[in-house]
């Protein structure tokens, strides 16, 4: 049996900030971790590159978190997306800014990330082990006893669970957090895919790899509406690209099986500006075949597959009638698609869902139910937009449980 001040359970972001405040503030400090390494869903985070945080307001931060917003305000107080970028600037990670305000390693590299929170963690002598599977918690006499492979026990006065969500099971993501939460009396919220594609009913097999620039999607369920301006991509059953993922962000809780999301491919013009956009043409392509003329709207790629869609005879421009041209309007305005669902959660960016806040002190992370026990990072019911303040949440999180933890 061995003793420490704090164990963290997970290596992730939120575990490794946790420890290494925990241990700058003299703790004597553990973390577990299933996997081979540290920060193994950090490596992959921004497609390698580690969109670290986005360098705003904490009031911007708030729009851009989707669940929960409000539970986040004393965190970002305590540690701010500033405080982030002070923090790896300060420990030797230059970094860079990028559209939208997003921070980034200055060398696009999330093996420096890790590098950096690595150092920082044996500097501060924080013990790791890794490869170790728990297998039994308990709490008793104010200790929490914790159980690892061959039956080896280490206790503890605090614990911090950083588990993270059910996201990208490749880097090794379980449910143990909820498990353990739900040991000890803790509400989850359903888990649920968060910035994941949005697989629709229909055979779109021949859309795969197109790019949609500067169109807008749009979704009403329940007299909710939902509009995302900006780049859309298909896949072979999906649409996914920026505002698709925001989309499945923002609808994820609602009964979307079999409702209709709409693409605007002309979001520039309204209505009546294609109709007369399209009167105009109709008599300066007369002699063009509809089919050919499509070839000034879109791109090659989704002509015949909107062409079909229209359920509209080839013919000459000349010939096209009013009801064949409203007909035309309506599939640029609203190309309808019917949601089948959201993608599996294993492909999400992130997990909506987890570890109820309601029962979660703001202003430590530590459970209301149990003394000393922390929840942090992507484990929590919070999740954001794509830009950073996924991860912001994870660094805030845990900077506030490491800096909670006191010496019993």
């Amino acid at each position: 049996m061995k003793k420490y001040d704090c164990i963290v359970i997970g290596g992730g972001a939120s575990g490794m900030m946790a420890s290494i405040i925990s241990a700058r503030n003299g703790h004597k400090t553990l973390v577990i971790d299933h996997n081979e390494k540290l920060g193994k869903k950090l490596y992959i985070t921004g497609k390698g590159k580690c969109n670290i945080t986005n360098n705003c307001s904490i009031e911007n931060h708030l729009l851009n978190t989707v669940t929960n917003s409000k539970f986040m305000y004393s965190a970002l107080n305590q540690f701010s997306p500033q405080d982030t970028i002070s923090f790896f600037e300060d420990n030797g990670l230059k970094l860079r800014t990028e559209r939208g305000n997003r921070v980034f390693p200055a060398s696009d590299k999330s093996s420096d990330v890790i590098k950096i929170l690595s150092n920082l963690m044996n500097n501060y002598g924080v013990d790791v082990v890794l490869l170790s599977q728990i297998t039994k918690i308990n709490k008793t006499d104010n200790l929490f006893h914790i159980w690892c492979n061959y039956d080896y026990e280490y206790t503890t006065p605090s614990l911090i669970v950083a588990t993270g969500g059910l996201s990208y099971s490749g880097t090794g993501a379980t449910d143990l957090g909820y498990k353990i939460a739900e040991q000890f009396g803790h509400k989850i919220i359903t888990p649920r895919s968060a910035l994941c594609p949005i697989v629709v009913n229909e055979e779109i097999s021949e859309l795969n790899g197109l790019a949609l620039r500067n169109v807008s999607l749009n979704y009403s369920n329940n007299g909710r509406e939902f509009y995302e301006f900006g780049d859309l991509l298909f896949t072979y059953n999906s649409l996914t690209g920026p505002i698709a993922l925001t989309m499945s962000s923002k609808i994820n809780k609602l009964n979307i099986t079999n409702t209709k999301i709409f693409i605007d491919l002309k979001p520039a013009l309204s209505y009546e500006q294609l109709d007369a956009k399209l009167k105009r043409e109709i008599i300066e392509f007369s002699k063009k075949d509809l089919k050919n003329y499509l070839a000034n709207l879109l791109p090659n790629s989704l002509i015949q597959y909107f062409f079909n869609r229209l359920q509209i005879d080839n013919k000459k421009m000349a010939d096209i009638n009013k009801i064949e041209r409203t007909k035309i309007i309506n599939c640029l305005k609203k190309f309808e698609f019917s949601i089948k669902s959201l993608d599996n959660i294993n492909v999400a960016i992130v997990t909506s869902g987890g570890v109820d806040v309601k029962q979660i002190d703001t202003k430590t992370c530590m459970s209301k139910l149990v003394p000393n026990l922390y929840f942090v990072g992507e484990l929590l019911d919070v999740d954001a937009l794509t830009g950073g303040f996924n991860l912001q949440i994870a660094w805030s999180t845990g900077y506030i449980a490491g800096n909670s933890i006191k010496t019993l």
